[in-house]
Parts: C-alpha cells; structure tokens; sequence
C-alpha cells in the first residue's frame, strides 16, 4: 500500500494541517506491518438500557455492544488488507510483484490480480468486565469517497467526510463526519433517509502534554440523541507484523 485509504479521497491540503504524529496513523501500513495502539477507554457504550436489545442484535456481527462501562483497557490493531464487497475481514495485504507494481494507477483500489479493494481492517478488542469483545471495521476508499465498513460482514458502511481545524481546541485533529448511512440487505445497499439516519462523528486528536492520542466516537439518531460512544487515549506506532502481514 503506497497511500492509505484517507490519502486517496481526502485533499493533500487537508492532510496537510494534520498534528505531525496523526500522519503516522492515517498514513499507509507498509504490508507486512502492523499498527498497534493500547490505551484506556473512559467511557464504551450507553446507560440507556432500552437501547441495549439493538446494540445485542448488532454486536453479532461486531459492530457495537450493548453495555456501558468506565475505565476499558482496549487494544486497536490496523493491517493493510484486500475486501471484497460486503465484508470487512478479507486478507492481509502483500507487496506486488515487481512485474505488475508498474501496470497499477495510483488511486487504484483493487490489488494487481483483482482479489479486492485496497484498506485498512481495524480489531479494536475492549477488556471488559464481562470478557474481551473485538469491534471490527474496514476503511477503504471509494469513488465517492472514504466509506467504513462495520462489522465482520460490512453489512453496514458509512461514507465519512474528514475535517481539519486550523484553529482552535481541535487544530491539527482529524474529525470524520458520516454523510450516509447504508445497510447491505437482499444483495443490495440501502441508504437510509437523512431524516432518520443515524450520524457517526469520530475525533482523532494528539495530546502533546501527555503524549498520547485522544480519540471520541459518538453515534447520534434524530429524535432519540447520543445512541453510543467512546472516549479514550492510546500511544500507538507501526512495526513489524512478526511474518502474518507477509503470508
């Protein structure tokens, strides 16, 4: 992978007002390599305890979780990977071979033998009371732009909108907003309305005093406000994938 998934659909003048140590984060995951991060979540899930039968019926596919705890020890680890329509797990990425590294454009998503789009698989694993569960999720970049694909499946994906501040509180952070919203069902994708869709807002931002970096999820509805969220910091850096990311 020579550019992640957000150089491709985002604007270099964009990217280039991110905190220097987000670059690393957002940038490519050489094949081979794996980017790892541990930290503590302050808050996962929601107290709104009706809403927990959704959360069950989503959390099978290892989207969200129906619970609300203080304190998560987490993990995020981020591969390169090549998916395919409809599914967020794939297969980890290999360089290309010499004879077909030149033939492929640059802003080409799909590896050199068609196998898949080109993106980045995300295992967050969150140590709760009850036991450790992995939120999975695929970004890749799509004609439309940067789309993440939630779940094992990626029956449900969201086209994000990045944002950086110049100014401010959050200068230098990256903030993705969903634009849409699409559930995969009957072999098709179905948009949801804005009017009842819900919004995704994630906020990536680098804490230099601590030297960590602070991330805020938050999943709102119309009418029914906060659905789910999480809050957090973590120290993260790329290495080597110990032979997995070459297989």
């Amino acid at each position: 992978m020579t550019r992640s998934p957000y150089q491709l659909t985002t604007a270099p003048e964009v990217l280039g007002r991110l905190h220097p140590a987000l670059r690393t984060y957002f940038g490519p995951v050489p094949p081979g390599h794996v980017g790892r991060g541990e930290g503590v979540f302050t808050v996962v899930g929601t107290p709104r305890r009706w809403l927990w039968p959704v959360l069950a019926w989503f959390a099978r596919d290892a989207v969200v979780f129906p619970v609300w705890e203080r304190d998560v020890p987490f993990t995020v680890e981020n591969r390169p990977v090549h998916v395919g329509r409809g599914t967020a797990t794939g297969r980890e990425a290999r360089p290309a071979p010499a004879s077909r590294a030149t033939s492929a454009a640059p802003g080409d998503t799909a590896d050199a033998d068609g196998a898949g789009r080109v993106a980045v698989r995300a295992l967050r694993t969150f140590r709760f009371r009850s036991g450790d569960r992995t939120m999975v999720d695929a970004i890749t970049a799509e004609p439309e732009g940067l789309v993440d694909h939630l779940g094992r499946r990626g029956r449900v994906s969201a086209l994000l909108r990045a944002e950086v501040d110049t100014t401010g509180p959050d200068a230098g952070a990256l903030r993705l907003v969903s634009t849409r919203v699409t559930f995969r069902a009957l072999g098709r994708g179905w948009s949801l309305p804005a009017l009842v869709a819900p919004r995704v807002t994630l906020l990536e931002r680098f804490d230099d005093e601590a030297d960590v970096q602070r991330v805020s999820l938050v999943l709102r509805a119309p009418v029914v406000g906060t659905l789910y969220r999480y809050e957090g910091a973590f120290r993260y850096a790329i290495a080597p994938d110990e032979g997995r990311g070459t297989r």
